[in-house]
């Protein structure tokens, strides 16, 4: 004979299957998105795979008056230019992070988030404007000649003077725009790490030095490492800040003080330059190098992220 708990216990397992069954779609509906941009991406780039095959990796050619198109010279600058925004952007954002955690004082940790929070919501057009107009005629006029005083027997950092808008200016304007990215992610990294690791390490008699570098951020780099994996995707894909201070040179030059262009910046700017049906095809085939440019940087992320990680100790019963 059925007891009146059933009716409910039945309608809770139902409850239940249907709350599975809905995150689970919500879930799987990433994959699927990202699957139906990686189709798109590569039926609107057939015609230039058919035509071109690998050696549109490996071309440095980009001639559209003889439908001859290469994207070796945009992966290298979208490479260089997001390794020029991490070298500079990681350091500010960890040194950030650890100081509005476990230095600051109340009244001056709140209004650092609030800025750190403004500035992750600024448009990167209105950045584009900014770096166009004032950071890179500054770096231009003030940092470039210092560099190649004390760096210039570096090729990186040699070569005649092409004017403001080159392949550092587009690297410092990245670092600016993943800055607050990774300060954030970092920030509550850090502040998820438990008390008694700090604790711990006073008890001990360690400085508040050696507690930040050996409780605290040993404890969270591999949360740290993830923040700036995300601050590096951020990078690889932005568009219109690059755009406007890279000065989007098909050719790559190896001094820094020259202008470039990514894979992003080029499709931005030669979309509505495109005249023939390969054009327009190579242009997509850029977008799909672009995706799985951006897919083997995380997957080799996290195979490095597993590797620093070590392997699992099992604990002891």
């Amino acid at each position: 004979m059925a007891t009146k708990s059933q009716p409910a216990q039945s309608s809770g397992r139902f409850g239940d299957r249907a709350f599975k069954c809905l995150t689970l779609l919500m879930a799987f509906s990433i994959f699927v998105l990202i699957a139906l941009i990686g189709y798109e991406l590569f039926v609107g780039s057939k015609p230039a795979l058919h035509q071109f095959g690998w050696r549109f990796l490996i071309s440095s050619d980009w001639d559209p008056g003889n439908d001859i198109y290469g994207a070796l010279p945009f992966i290298l600058g979208t490479l260089v230019s997001s390794l020029i925004a991490l070298i500079i952007a990681v350091p500010i954002s960890v040194a950030t992070a650890v100081y509005v955690t476990e230095l600051a004082p109340l009244w001056v940790r709140q209004p650092l988030i609030m800025f750190i929070e403004l500035l992750a919501a600024v448009p990167s057009v209105i950045l584009g404007f900014w770096g166009l107009s004032t950071m890179a005629p500054w770096l231009h006029d003030h940092l470039f000649p210092v560099l190649r005083a004390t760096l210039g027997f570096l090729p990186i950092f040699h070569g005649p003077d092409y004017g403001p808008y080159c392949m550092l200016a587009a690297g410092v304007i990245l670092a600016i725009m993943v800055i607050p990215i990774i300060t954030s992610v970092s920030r509550e990294i850090l502040r998820s790490v438990p008390g008694l690791q700090r604790e711990a390490a006073y008890a001990l008699g360690a400085t508040r030095w050696e507690v930040t570098r050996i409780a605290v951020l040993s404890y969270a780099k591999k949360g740290i490492f993830g923040a700036v994996v995300l601050g590096l995707g951020r990078a690889l894909g932005e568009t219109m800040a690059v755009t406007m201070v890279i000065g989007n040179n098909a050719q790559f030059v190896k001094s820094l003080f020259a202008p470039g262009s990514t894979l992003a910046s080029w499709i931005a700017n030669q979309f509505t330059e495109a005249v023939s049906d390969l054009f327009y095809s190579a242009l997509f085939e850029l977008g799909l190098v672009l995706l799985g440019v951006t897919v083997l940087v995380n997957i080799f992320a996290q195979l490095l992220l597993k590797t620093f990680a070590g392997p699992s100790v099992k604990p002891q019963h």
